[in-house]
């Protein structure tokens, strides 16, 4: 099957479809913030992976056929899937322990960490405005980690490792973008992402190492697999079915309007965050922490902002 034929560029359709696959993939925070009380993440990770993949296969094939799974650049696919995998895992590591709009702000700055690794790893040339933006970015992480205070808590590391190999994983989309299909580097992420989480099940399933250090990261990590209520299995599932609909949706943002335009409605997830944090668990950031938040938010944005292509005269 050919490649779709690109579609008439249309902002409105284009940010109408972020800002939904930005909320559809909210509610894959929420159930795992949920669910990692009772159950282990390779559990939730094992059925949102099989309930993902035929969705995530199907969509492969109708955008690129069977030739786009099976390419040259499958095992540079398979080693992205790898990144994001960290970057996944980390993340979900750190939603038992922190308010989910603190793991929110602390996970984007991944922009940030795009910056500084386009120019160790692409070498492209970035601006002295840029680089105060990408400081005073890091500046707002800092304020959010507040590192040596009493109510430092390690697991704040965790979404800021997510963003770091998540700007990884952007960059190795650059690449691998132009000769693959975003469709078949979904696909073959979430098949490391299945493979990993049967080898995490093998190691961790058994519930010989729950409750190591009592931390509730490392007991989501650790606890031993258990018998799903049809409500919670569901929600597992459904997670699969977020995956591939904020795909879907994503992928159809980014092809409907100019990323310079849409990209910085990504940063609604914050609104997202903090209203799931306040009706399911009574979070409400505090005032330092809204300062970071708002540091990060406006770094990221000016980040964004300067990155967009220059409108130059015919």
């Amino acid at each position: 099957m050919p490649l779709p034929a690109p579609t008439r560029a249309d902002p409105r359709l284009g940010i109408l479809c972020l800002v939904a696959g930005i909320f559809v993939f909210s509610l894959q925070d929420l159930v795992l913030k949920m669910l990692s009380g009772g159950y282990p993440l390779s559990q939730a990770m094992v059925l949102r992976s099989l309930t993902a993949a035929p969705l995530l296969l199907a969509y492969a094939l109708y955008s690129g056929g069977r030739g786009s799974l099976v390419t040259a650049g499958l095992w540079a696919m398979v080693l992205r899937g790898g990144v994001m995998l960290v970057a996944y895992t980390a993340y979900y590591l750190a939603l038992p322990a922190l308010p989910i709009a603190s793991a929110v702000a602390l996970y984007f700055s991944a922009p940030l960490f795009i910056t500084v690794l386009s120019v160790a790893l692409l070498a492209e040339r970035v601006s002295a405005l840029r680089w105060i933006a990408v400081l005073a970015g890091f500046g707002g992480v800092m304020v959010m980690l507040r590192p040596g205070a009493e109510l430092f808590d390690w697991a704040a590391l965790l979404p800021v490792l997510s963003g770091l190999t998540y700007g990884l994983s952007m960059i190795l989309a650059r690449r691998l973008g132009q000769q693959e299909t975003a469709a078949a580097m979904a696909f073959w992420g979430n098949a490391v992402f299945l493979l990993a989480a049967l080898g995490m099940a093998l190691a961790f399933g058994d519930g010989s190492l729950a409750g190591a250090g009592g931390h509730p990261s490392v007991q989501f990590l650790t606890r031993a697999w258990v018998w799903p209520t049809p409500r919670d299995a569901a929600l597992m599932c459904g997670c699969g079915v977020v995956a591939a609909a904020g795909l879907t949706l994503l992928t159809q943002a980014y092809r409907s309007a100019p990323a310079s335009l849409i990209a910085p409605f990504e940063y609604s997830a914050m609104l997202w965050g903090v209203v799931w944090g306040w009706l399911f668990w009574a979070d409400w950031p505090v005032a330092v922490e809204w300062l970071g938040i708002a540091v990060i938010i406006g770094a990221g944005l000016l980040v964004l902002w300067l990155d967009r292509p220059r409108q130059r005269p015919a």
